[in-house]
Protein backbone atom coordinates (compact mmCIF):
# COMPACT_ATOMS: atom_id res chain seq x y z
CA UNK A 1 0.00 0.00 0.00
CA UNK A 2 1.40 3.48 -0.88
CA UNK A 3 2.38 6.09 1.61
CA UNK A 4 -0.58 8.08 3.12
CA UNK A 5 -0.40 11.69 3.87
CA UNK A 6 -0.63 12.85 7.07
CA UNK A 7 -4.62 13.10 8.31
CA UNK A 8 -6.68 15.04 11.08
CA UNK A 9 -9.92 15.69 12.46
CA UNK A 10 -11.18 19.55 12.65
CA UNK A 11 -13.49 20.02 15.34
CA UNK A 12 -16.41 23.00 15.31
CA UNK A 13 -18.90 24.27 17.29
CA UNK A 14 -21.92 25.88 15.18
CA UNK A 15 -25.49 27.28 16.82
CA UNK A 16 -26.83 24.39 15.99
CA UNK A 17 -27.57 21.31 13.36
CA UNK A 18 -28.67 23.88 10.29
CA UNK A 19 -25.73 25.71 10.57
CA UNK A 20 -23.03 23.24 11.35
CA UNK A 21 -24.58 20.94 7.89
CA UNK A 22 -24.18 23.89 5.94
CA UNK A 23 -20.20 24.27 6.78
CA UNK A 24 -19.66 20.90 6.48
CA UNK A 25 -21.20 20.59 3.05
CA UNK A 26 -19.23 22.99 1.51
CA UNK A 27 -16.00 21.73 2.89
CA UNK A 28 -16.79 18.46 1.65
CA UNK A 29 -17.70 20.36 -1.91
CA UNK A 30 -14.43 21.94 -1.84
CA UNK A 31 -12.88 18.42 -0.85
CA UNK A 32 -11.06 20.40 1.80
CA UNK A 33 -13.12 17.24 4.17
CA UNK A 34 -13.77 13.49 2.76
CA UNK A 35 -16.62 13.39 5.10
CA UNK A 36 -18.02 15.51 7.73
CA UNK A 37 -19.79 14.29 10.93
CA UNK A 38 -22.90 16.72 12.97
CA UNK A 39 -23.81 15.95 16.32
CA UNK A 40 -26.41 17.83 18.19
CA UNK A 41 -27.53 19.24 21.28
CA UNK A 42 -24.16 19.76 22.97
CA UNK A 43 -24.58 21.96 26.06
CA UNK A 44 -21.72 24.39 26.46
CA UNK A 45 -20.68 26.78 29.79
CA UNK A 46 -17.77 29.26 28.66
CA UNK A 47 -16.65 32.76 29.66
CA UNK A 48 -17.60 35.19 27.05
CA UNK A 49 -17.43 39.05 27.06
CA UNK A 50 -17.00 38.99 30.96
CA UNK A 51 -19.76 36.96 31.88
CA UNK A 52 -20.56 33.25 31.78
CA UNK A 53 -22.48 31.73 29.09
CA UNK A 54 -24.45 28.69 28.70
CA UNK A 55 -25.91 27.77 24.95
CA UNK A 56 -27.08 24.31 23.19
CA UNK A 57 -24.81 23.65 20.46
CA UNK A 58 -23.70 21.08 17.27
CA UNK A 59 -20.56 19.85 16.68
CA UNK A 60 -19.11 19.25 13.65
CA UNK A 61 -16.11 16.49 12.81
CA UNK A 62 -14.70 17.40 9.51
CA UNK A 63 -11.99 14.51 8.46
CA UNK A 64 -9.60 15.91 5.92
CA UNK A 65 -5.54 15.90 5.05
CA UNK A 66 -3.45 17.78 7.87
CA UNK A 67 -2.08 19.81 4.93
CA UNK A 68 -5.57 21.25 4.40
CA UNK A 69 -6.08 22.04 8.13
CA UNK A 70 -5.32 25.54 7.90
CA UNK A 71 -7.44 25.88 4.39
CA UNK A 72 -10.42 24.40 6.62
CA UNK A 73 -9.98 27.05 9.57
CA UNK A 74 -10.05 29.48 7.14
CA UNK A 75 -12.77 28.58 5.36
CA UNK A 76 -14.67 27.64 8.68
CA UNK A 77 -14.35 31.28 9.07
CA UNK A 78 -15.65 32.41 6.47
CA UNK A 79 -18.76 30.92 6.43
CA UNK A 80 -19.35 30.87 10.46
CA UNK A 81 -21.70 33.35 12.73
CA UNK A 82 -19.72 33.67 15.17
CA UNK A 83 -17.21 36.11 16.02
CA UNK A 84 -15.19 34.16 17.03
CA UNK A 85 -15.46 30.38 16.18
CA UNK A 86 -13.77 27.45 17.81
CA UNK A 87 -12.28 25.51 15.33
CA UNK A 88 -9.45 22.73 16.18
CA UNK A 89 -8.16 19.98 15.28
CA UNK A 90 -5.65 16.70 15.92
CA UNK A 91 -3.60 14.21 14.33
CA UNK A 92 -5.59 10.68 13.20
CA UNK A 93 -2.26 8.20 14.70
CA UNK A 94 -3.88 5.16 13.58
CA UNK A 95 -7.15 3.50 11.93
CA UNK A 96 -8.68 1.37 9.57
CA UNK A 97 -6.15 1.56 6.47
CA UNK A 98 -9.07 1.42 3.86
CA UNK A 99 -10.77 3.85 5.39
CA UNK A 100 -7.56 6.58 5.72
CA UNK A 101 -7.08 5.30 2.01
CA UNK A 102 -10.49 6.84 1.12
CA UNK A 103 -9.96 9.46 3.43
CA UNK A 104 -6.54 10.75 1.31
CA UNK A 105 -8.32 10.03 -1.61
CA UNK A 106 -11.08 12.14 -1.34
CA UNK A 107 -9.29 15.46 -0.27
CA UNK A 108 -7.56 17.49 -2.40
CA UNK A 109 -3.63 17.10 -2.50
CA UNK A 110 -0.70 19.19 -2.38
CA UNK A 111 -1.47 19.12 -7.20
CA UNK A 112 -4.31 20.85 -6.64
CA UNK A 113 -4.34 22.65 -3.15
CA UNK A 114 -3.61 26.25 -5.25
CA UNK A 115 -6.73 27.20 -5.06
Amino acid sequence: MESLPALSFVYVTAPGKNEALAIGRVLVEERLAACINVFEGMSSVYHWQNAIEEATEAVLIAKTRTSLVPAVIARVKTLHPYTCPCVVSWPLHDGNPDYLQWLAAETRGEESRKV
